[in-house]
């Protein structure tokens, strides 16, 4: 029998599935990229040992931080996208990776909001489309309770304001996932308080025409990480039913 740790109730009596969450600030992103390997390969293990009849427990994780300023690529993204040289790059203390999720160039830096779920979908719903809508959904609703009118636009992945209006649209929040075996890894990155120049020295996710925005440009002020982490974590549990179980922060610098 499942141990009723891994499960919880709501107010309706329908079961949510325990994530389990590490909360790591600010940290490097080749620290976080190689701990997410780590906790996809255990999920990943967890699924195996299921399939071959063995009775598991369920085992999910999320990972929220920040990361120093870097660019990262998708596997089939485009080099030319990047519009600085490695020499300007390293004076100015941008990393850059080209990683394993789909998607073209993006960048990360301070103030921006960064969540990687790494979860076994066969224990949710096999439909990639579904996962990104949902994701796009948490920063939706987050939004709008900071008063921010979001929404998609059509044929791209993310969050958008303005998507119709091809003179205002911009882009606050750029997703880029990998999927195997119906585990996920990698996610959503949410502009908050992100210092928006650095996207001009990319093309954004390789798209020309459109502008991108935070939360701080958008409300004309700062507004504390932490708040934001917590409305959208609030989004992130009743969306995909789960309730994230804070972790232990030292497994993080014993794996990194």
């Amino acid at each position: 029998m499942l141990s009723e740790k891994f499960f919880s109730t709501d107010e309706d009596g329908d079961a949510r599935q325990q994530v389990v969450w590490y909360d790591l600030g600010l940290q490097e992103y080749k620290r976080v990229w190689d701990f997410q390997e780590q906790l996809f390969a255990r999920v990943v293990q967890n699924k195996l040992k299921r399939r071959e009849g063995n009775q598991t427990e369920p085992l999910h994780f999320l990972i929220t931080c920040e990361h120093p300023h870097v660019f990262t690529i998708g596997r089939n993204g485009n080099e030319q996208h990047l519009l600085i040289s490695p020499q300007a790059m390293k004076e100015r203390g941008i990393s850059y990776y080209r990683i394993n999720r789909g998607g073209d160039i993006t960048y990360h830096g301070p103030g921006q909001l960064v969540c990687y779920p790494i979860l076994d979908l066969d224990l949710f719903f096999t439909d990639i489309g579904r996962y990104l809508r949902l994701l796009e959904e948490t920063v939706i609703g987050t939004l709008a309770d900071f008063g921010v009118t979001a929404g998609r636009s059509a044929g791209a992945t993310g969050v958008w304001l303005d998507a119709n209006s091809p003179a205002r649209a911009r882009k606050i929040c750029a997703i880029g996932i990998r999927c195997s075996r119906w585990v996920t890894m990698h996610g959503l990155a949410f502009n908050v308080n992100t210092d928006l120049q650095f996207f001009r020295l990319i093309v954004p996710c390789g798209i020309t025409n459109k502008g991108v925005t935070s939360l701080q440009k958008e409300l004309g002020k700062e507004i504390p990480m932490e708040e934001v982490k917590k409305v959208w974590l609030r989004w992130f549990s009743k969306l995909f039913r789960v309730f994230p179980q804070p972790a232990n922060q030292e497994v993080f610098h014993q794996y990194a």
